[in-house]
């Protein structure tokens, strides 16, 4: 980390020895550099531990497979610091929330259980049992079981999230509010109506035989580095990478392998993108429609870009949404993209001659208004040449934690299928409930009226994650009872409820022993695949419990051992696992094929060219361009669209250090990324400093103050900036249609100078 702020332009490559040097300092900070540079050595392979940052696929026969990002989450987990309670003897915890995320994480693990005490502001020593006795008394005080919200992070295991699910829903609920709600459920929703499941249809081999790859709304580079391997290798073989984002970023751009010593001593940087284009924000789908409408147009012309025979037999609606694109307008399309139809057409070239093409997207797509319209024009473009169910072809959403999809497959989800829930009654023979539950935004507005009173919460940083942060942590301090089981003190602990509990548990590097025998959890990647995780190291602290263990004590306290023998569950992972298979489609004999290195397939309909829709076809699904909803002006000012986004040493919530390396960011966080152009017609210089000011329609008056301005290239009228600093300007009601999802890359803000200026 920098010892000051300022602003450098990067000119390196993505990886290479800046990434060596990151993560030499990573380990050293971490006070246990040996422990952490062992546990390197067991990240991402067969009887090792899954990486705890990002889902992407693990690739089969390398030694070293992971990343500096990786190696930073490892470092920031396994740190000798710890958090008791006479750390708040000097530090209240009203005082504590004037401090940064990175402050409050880097005060080391949760070493105890922790009861947070009104009369002195402060948290207290309380023992394990009194922990679960105050929830049991808590909950059963509830006047309806929907009174609980049961909140998780994409980080917990199918074990913890399996037996979580099965605790709440036997208490009588489905408010599982979870980071999908407020990441990927766009790819859920849309994915679904159109072929029929949820979630990608490709694996890791796909990349290897693809001719093309369109990369939309991403950053690799700092969101999931080992797909810049990925990404290189195929474009060594020939694939052309088509990077789609609204920022140059600098990993899809060069990339040095810091695994390789060929890149390492030669300094031989991969160039990945072959075409890189930058939409406005919000302006993927103009583009795709953009292109469809160009091989629309060469197919009428006689060139053959359509596969006829597979959409004849595994489609319909292709008549409806091509008269659709027909209307569509050129001079609407590079409006809202913010791109020439050359450069559009240029795109269409690339798609149209490649016989294997993968479409691949992150959150750049999917926290807009219109996301599930945009998830649908992708899967449209595929569609029409047959990108589906095909080798080397196909659709690939890159999950962000690295078990949020997992967790959605045993049972995570507010909106529970029918025929999910017939299953587990058939098993347990007890009735679930069927009113669907509140997802994250409804959760917070639910615990800001009152008619939600207890949140617990698995992992995660709800408070900094979660959309306008004033709203969200009122909501939490409105509460009878917050109870967060958590590896670092974070924000959300700093606003308990009337009772406030921080449980601390297992990291995913620790070694889990139950009755005295080593324990592993599973996980579920990007590409469906479950394989297992077994921590090795020695736990930070004795105090410490494994999550299977800690919901399994919460739900005996509820409900008792009668229904279900939650405390025998959690002595033998094998016996959830066992529970899984027999209820779950897809994981039968579980604990059988784990022991084949990698794991195992979860199967997916749509990679078969089989559909589960309603008319058992995959669906052309065509929606308008989006309309414009905010004024062109506010206060004066004129109104740009702001998205949030991570740092390079930060993961979700988690912020390792201040440098942003790749973007030329040392030393701070405060900085707004803003065009040259829309700075000088705004009378701003580089280095003033700003107040940005949401624009939106409930009078509710939104602002940050403090930002710094820093020129990059970025379209104009688009602005970007680190959260979670940024999350209080993200309205709590401005949300995804159909998905709930924050809209946190589609911000409408005006920019406040403030009197001082500073210049770079």
């Amino acid at each position: 980390m920098s010892d000051h702020k300022r602003i450098e332009p990067y000119d390196g490559a993505a990886g290479g020895w800046g990434a060596l040097v990151s993560t030499t300092r990573a380990l050293l900070n971490s006070r246990r550099p040996l422990a952490n540079i062992r546990n390197l050595l067991k990240v991402n392979q067969s009887k090792g531990f899954d990486c705890p940052g990002c889902a992407w696929g693990d690739a089969a026969g390398h030694s070293v497979n992971f990343c500096e990002n990786g190696a930073k989450a490892v470092a920031w987990e396994s740190t000798a610091n710890q958090v008791r309670a006479d750390f708040f003897r000097t530090n209240k915890v009203s005082a504590l929330r004037r401090q940064s995320d990175y402050f409050l994480e880097y005060q080391g693990r949760i070493a105890e259980p922790l009861c947070y005490n009104p009369a002195t502001d402060a948290y207290d020593t309380i023992s394990w049992q009194d922990a679960f006795e105050l929830i049991g008394e808590k909950v059963k005080a509830l006047s309806s079981p929907d009174e609980l919200l049961l909140y998780t992070s994409g980080r917990a295991s199918n074990e913890v999230a399996y037996l979580y699910q099965l605790f709440g829903r036997f208490v009588g609920t489905n408010n599982f509010p979870d980071c999908s709600n407020m990441c990927h459920e766009a790819s859920g929703v849309g994915l679904g109506q159109s072929i029929g499941v949820g979630k990608g249809t490709v694996t890791l081999d796909d990349f290897e035989q693809a001719d093309a790859i369109f990369v939309f709304g991403q950053n690799p580079g700092t969101n999931h580095p080992r797909m810049l391997h990925t990404l290189s290798q195929a474009a060594k073989k020939g694939a052309a990478i088509v990077s789609i984002n609204n920022l140059k970023e600098r990993g899809l751009e060069r990339f040095d392998n810091p695994q390789d010593p060929r890149h390492m001593l030669t300094r031989r940087t991969s160039s990945i993108s072959s075409l890189y284009l930058c939409p406005r924000l919000g302006g993927d789908m103009a583009l795709v429609r953009g292109m469809v409408k160009q091989l629309w147009a060469w197919q009428q012309q006689g060139r053959s870009v359509f596969d006829r025979d597979f959409i004849e037999r595994h489609t319909q609606g292709l008549d409806d949404y091509l008269r659709l694109v027909e209307q569509t307008d050129w001079s609407e399309i590079e409006s809202q993209s913010g791109l020439s139809r050359a450069q559009i057409v240029e795109a269409a070239e690339v798609f149209a001659g490649a016989k294997r093409v993968i479409c691949t997207w992150a959150m750049g797509i999917t926290q807009h208004r219109h996301s599930v319209a945009t998830v649908q024009e992708i899967v449209n473009l595929q569609l029409l040449a047959g990108h589906v169910g095909r080798s080397g072809a196909g659709l690939s959403p890159v999950r962000g934690h690295s078990n949020v999809q997992g967790n959605r497959t045993v049972g995570i989800n507010e909106l529970p299928s029918d025929d999910f829930l017939d299953r587990l009654e058939a098993h347990f023979e007890r009735p679930m409930p069927r009113k669907h539950g509140l997802n994250t935004v409804e959760s917070i507005a639910a615990m800001e009226q009152g008619t939600a009173k207890a949140f617990i919460a698995l992992g995660g940083n709800f408070a900094a994650a979660a959309p306008d942060s004033a709203r969200t942590e009122a909501a939490l301090a409105n509460c009878e009872l917050t109870v967060h089981i958590s590896t670092k003190l974070n924000r959300s602990h700093l606003w308990p409820g009337k009772a406030g509990l921080i449980l601390p548990c297992l990291g995913r590097t620790e070694q889990d022993l139950q009755n005295g025998v080593p324990q592993y959890i599973t996980v579920e990647d990007s590409f469906s695949m479950v394989h297992a995780s077994q921590g090795m190291t020695t736990p930070n602290s004795p105090e410490q419990r494994s999550e299977v263990a800690i919901v399994a004590g919460i739900a005996a306290a509820v409900l008792g051992e009668e229904q279900l023998p939650w405390t025998a569950l959690a002595g033998n992972y094998d016996r959830i696992r066992e529970l899984i298979g027999q209820t779950i489609p897809g994981f039968e004999r579980m604990n059988d094929r784990l022991s084949t290195p990698g794991g195992f397939y979860l199967d997916n309909s749509a990679a078969r060219r089989e559909w589960q829709t309603p008319s058992g076809k995959a669906n052309f699904i065509g929606s308008p361009l989006p309309q414009q909803r905010l004024p062109l002006e506010y206060l004066g000012r004129p109104v740009q669209t702001l998205q949030t986004l991570r740092a390079h040493d930060q993961y979700n919530t988690t912020v390792y250090g201040l440098d942003d390396r790749y973007r030329g960011v040392y030393g701070q966080r405060m900085v707004l990324f803003i065009n040259r152009e829309d700075m000088a017609d705004q009378g701003l210089q580089a280095g003033q400093k700003v107040t940005l000011q949401s624009v939106w329609f409930d009078n509710r008056e939104r602002k940050v103050e403090g930002f710094t301005l820093v020129p990059y290239d970025i379209p104009r009228g688009n602005l970007a900036a680190y959260y979670p600093e940024t999350n209080p300007l993200v309205p709590l009601d401005s949300v995804g249609e159909n998905t709930g999802t924050p809209t946190s890359k589609s911000v409408g803000v005006v920019l406040i100078p403030e009197q001082e200026t500073r210049i770079l």
